[in-house]
């Protein structure tokens, strides 16, 4: 049997168990001939590292001599960082559910030596407790079962692989405007009217509903549906889920008030964040929003960039063993910090006092999270005397022990960081944004980019260290291609120069798609590509996570796409995929926000051409329309737009500048001023 064998690997995960007495495998086909050649089932550990119950796991557990030896006995164990393989943890996180496990991290699976799992969960104590088995007890039960029972053991292999290649059955759903409109108005009655987002608790940002919220109230002008975008974004900015003092949000709330967070900080909410910050800027004016924004891009830049300019996964929640530890306060810290009379006027805004806001397990004397949920706003002056305190809290919690960076860089990942960049970036006038932008999409394109053995462009999925994980996932391809099409639009400020033909790239990335995750059967994309060797089962999720769905992501791309480059093809082919997935949405009309979001933009999206040699106020002004719904097309001459455009006509009449905005085979008649263009797109 091999040793623990995580040191080879760069995942800072896997690295954070290299030192366990287990005998961890990386996911390979060796570990798997292991399995066959022991006749040994497969302990299957799938986490992240900012994750805080496989920190707890692993304490208790995988550094536990004794409950190791009985791991190495009983099974072949195989670590996992979900990041680095979400395929893999796709795979067995819904076998868990099909198990009737609700699931999450960390994920613990057992699986035949060909890799089928037959039964699992999420965290085991190491003794029992509230109900639960002990590790130990699990491990011998499950290997007694393996040996003793194979018939009940292939019994549940042969439900968990019915259960998860069933093909949604085709009804009379029909995707319409109308649609959309009923199931807006079901979906808002289910949001927390006094603290926003979904009631309840544990509560998430939700980005895709939120948006789909957004969405209805531009078609419908019912108030409730931007103001549930609006509210939520309030709440959370005002939150402990925000941090006030570094910038960015963590991944969700404990509470139903957004007081209390999970303290990991991941790149990709921050990214779909970022987008909803700007919107409700744009459309509020609420200075709130904008200041959030920034803050969260200045913690992106200070904490989050590599030196090649890409953007790292997440931070941990954990420090010095505790969660939230670099996070939180006591009274006497931030008095020593601020002195008595400043650290009053501080904690009258920030919920901070003598008492604490905050018990748990790590803290049982109370300790504080900072926030402004039930405070007023400050004033200017108010502010002005904040601004000082804050960074002095800042400098001193910069001396404590940071919570691990987990530095390795995802293609899928920094697409939607990358867009978010550019979107929010040209809606709030904040250029600067967009340069980031430019120098991270230059990083994945020149780092993580490689030819195949057929001579095809690829992207690798994750890169650290030198070290790659590829081919790339359905996700790395469709993120990029929306990230490549944002810059191609913007490409007009000298923000956005990136040393590439970003339109290029993006049919590239849509080419690659198309070869290696379509799926011929049913058009949907696998999350694997079909020469993805160590996979056992491709499949083609097509709902939202906290991560978006490559569906959603790409028919979004495919749409501006077809737009931008005057293309009917991009346009059929998400029609097409679009007819596809008619029955997954029947099933979760919710749990397809995302998708549903691409309909609107096929449906209501506007293209904004401009031409002239006097035309750069207008395309500007056209970059700062809200980027749910335009496409910009910046022509130098008629020739530039497709046969058949509707505004190649008017371009011959377009004198030293113009603007169209154009839908359903029309356009509008000129605008010769940014004036005319905005009232035009008000229409």
């Amino acid at each position: 049997m091999s040793a623990n064998e995580l040191a080879r690997a760069a995942s800072p995960y896997l690295l954070q168990h290299a030192g366990n007495p287990v005998h961890w495998r990386m996911w390979s086909q060796a570990a798997l001939d292991e399995a066959q050649a022991l006749d040994r089932p497969i302990l299957l550990s799938i986490g992240y590292a900012a994750c805080h119950w496989c920190h707890v796991m692993a304490h208790e557990s995988f550094e536990d001599a004794d409950t190791a030896a009985v791991m190495n006995e009983l099974f072949v164990n195989i670590k996992v960082d979900r990041e680095e393989r979400p395929d893999i943890d796709h795979i067995y996180m819904q076998a868990l559910h099909a198990f009737g496990e609700r699931g999450g991290w960390p994920l613990t699976m057992f699986l035949t030596p060909q890799g089928e799992p037959f039964w699992g969960g999420t965290y085991f104590p190491k003794v029992e407790q509230y109900g639960r088995p002990s590790f130990v007890t699990v491990l011998r039960a499950v290997a007694a079962a393996f040996h003793r029972d194979r018939a009940r053991i292939a019994a549940n292999v042969g439900a968990v692989r019915r259960a998860l290649t069933r093909a949604p059955a085709r009804g009379g759903f029909e995707l319409s405007l109308v649609q959309l409109d009923h199931i807006a108005a079901q979906l808002v009655t289910a949001i927390d009217t006094v603290d926003g987002g979904l009631r309840g608790a544990p509560k998430f940002p939700n980005a895709p509903i939120l948006e789909l919220l957004w969405r209805a109230g531009l078609r419908t002008q019912i108030p409730a549906y931007r103001e549930a975008m609006r509210l939520t974004l309030e709440r959370m900015s005002e939150g402990g889920i925000y941090d006030h003092l570094g910038g960015g949000f963590a991944r969700y709330s404990t509470d139903e008030r957004w007081l209390v967070p999970h303290f990991e900080k991941m790149l990709y909410d921050n990214a779909q964040l970022l987008e909803c910050l700007a919107l409700c800027f744009d459309a509020f004016g609420d200075d709130l929003f904008l200041a959030r924004a920034r803050e969260t891009v200045s913690w992106l830049k200070r904490e989050m960039t590599h030196e090649g300019g890409a953007f790292c996964a997440a931070l941990d929640a954990d420090s010095e063993g505790k969660e939230g530890k670099f996070y939180v306060w006591t009274w006497d810290e931030i008095v020593a910090a601020l002195g008595e009379e400043d650290a009053r006027v501080f904690g009258k805004f920030y919920n901070a006092g003598p008492i604490g806001n905050w018990v748990d397990a790590h803290y049982p004397d109370g300790v504080i999270v900072l926030n402004r949920l039930d405070a007023k706003r400050p004033t200017m002056e108010e502010e002005a005397r904040l601004a000082p305190l804050r960074q002095k809290l800042f400098d001193a919690r910069a001396s404590r022990p940071h919570p691990g960076l987990d530095d390795k860089i995802m293609a899928d990942w920094n697409g939607l960081m990358i867009a978010a960049l550019v979107n929010a970036g040209t809606l709030t006038g904040q250029r600067a944004w967009i340069a980031t932008a430019a120098r991270a999409y230059r990083f994945i394109l020149e780092t993580m980019s490689y030819r195949d053995e057929n001579g095809a462009t690829r992207l690798a999925h994750s890169w650290r260290a030198g070290v790659f994980v590829r081919p790339g996932l359905a996700l790395d391809y469709a993120a990029m291609m929306r990230a490549a099409l944002a810059l191609h639009e913007a490409r007009g400020l000298p923000e956005a120069g990136c040393g590439r033909d970003c339109l290029a790239d993006a049919r590239a990335f849509a080419q690659t798609l198309e070869t290696y995750h379509v799926i011929p059967e049913t058009g949907l994309l696998a999350m694997a590509a079909s020469d993805a060797a160590d996979v056992p089962l491709r499949l083609a999720p097509t709902g939202d996570d906290a991560i978006p769905n490559a569906h959603a992501v790409y028919l979004d791309a495919l749409l501006r796409l077809s737009a931008i480059a005057g293309d009917p093809q991009p346009l059929r082919r998400a029609d097409a995929l679009l007819a596809a997935l008619e029955p997954a949405i029947a099933e979760n009309v919710v749990g397809h926000a995302g998708v549903l979001n691409a309909l609107d933009l096929r449906l209501r999206g506007r293209e904004i051409v401009t031409a002239g040699p006097l035309r750069r106020p207008l395309y500007e002004a056209a970059l700062a329309a809200p980027f749910i719904g335009r496409f910009v097309m910046d022509v130098d001459r008629p020739e530039a737009l497709p046969e058949g455009h509707p505004a190649r006509a008017q371009l011959a009449a377009a004198g030293e500048a113009a603007a169209f905005v154009c839908a359903e085979g029309a356009c509008s008649p000129p605008a010769r001023d940014v004036q005319a263009l905005r009232a035009q797109l008000m229409e």
